[in-house]
């Protein structure tokens, strides 16, 4: 009855994490369009709903923590909670940079086209691509394809350097844009920054089947 009644709360508990990965991801989506359409009425939205991902965060970490402390899990089931505990994390965190992003679209004071910076719009593209596969790889417990996708942050952090060196042609040629350009590189920081937690996702999806992370076996 015991284990019946612990498989119901592992249950639930994805199903949580389900809704808090649909929601970090819509929130990706919508700074985006925000951005593209200048948008600052959806920028403002994107920035107010942020709080809706901190508290599904805290509630996951709660029932995780209940777990562990009631349940005592052992084994592969603690290392399913211990995954949730750390996949919440970086979850609230491009939730964070998805904001971070909303706020400087409402910030620009300088006419801008989301196309200026050549890059841009593909190192959002590939953002939003991996976060949505790193979220899927998690749910379904895809090991191989957790693997796969951690690959493709290279891809993010090489438009990251091709951004960069887009800022730095826009300056010489344009120095009147500065603010908007500074603006830029910061965005597609945010950028590379979800890249990165989405990589996290996918590592720890990889311990949560196999019990190693980073090549190291923890559990």
């Amino acid at each position: 009855m015991a284990r019946v009644k612990f498989e119901a709360s592992l249950e639930q508990l994805n199903t949580e994490l389900i809704k808090m990965g649909a929601v970090v991801e819509q929130a990706i989506n919508s700074a985006i369009d925000a951005l593209k359409s200048k948008n600052i009425a959806l920028a403002r939205e994107v920035t107010e709903k942020d709080r809706i991902i901190d508290d599904m965060e805290k509630d996951i970490e709660a029932k995780c923590l209940s777990l562990i402390l009631k349940q005592q899990p052992v084994a592969r089931d603690l290392r399913v909670v211990s995954t949730a505990l750390k996949v919440v994390t970086d979850m609230e965190r491009i939730g964070d940079h998805a904001s971070d992003i909303a706020e400087l679209v409402i910030s620009f004071n300088d006419e801008y086209s989301y196309n200026v910076i050549e890059h841009i719009p593909s190192m959002a593209e590939a953002a939003v691509s991996m976060v949505q596969e790193a979220v899927a790889a998690f749910v379904d417990r895809d090991v191989k394809r957790a693997a796969d996708i951690r690959k493709k942050d290279d891809k993010i952090d090489e438009l990251f350097e091709k951004v960069k060196l887009d800022i730095i042609n826009l300056l010489l040629h344009s120095p009147e844009k500065s603010n908007m350009s500074i603006n830029f590189l910061m965005i597609a920081k945010y950028f590379e920054r979800i890249g990165d937690h989405a990589e996290n996702i996918c590592e720890w999806t990889e311990f949560s089947e196999t019990g190693d992370y980073k090549n190291n076996r923890l559990l």
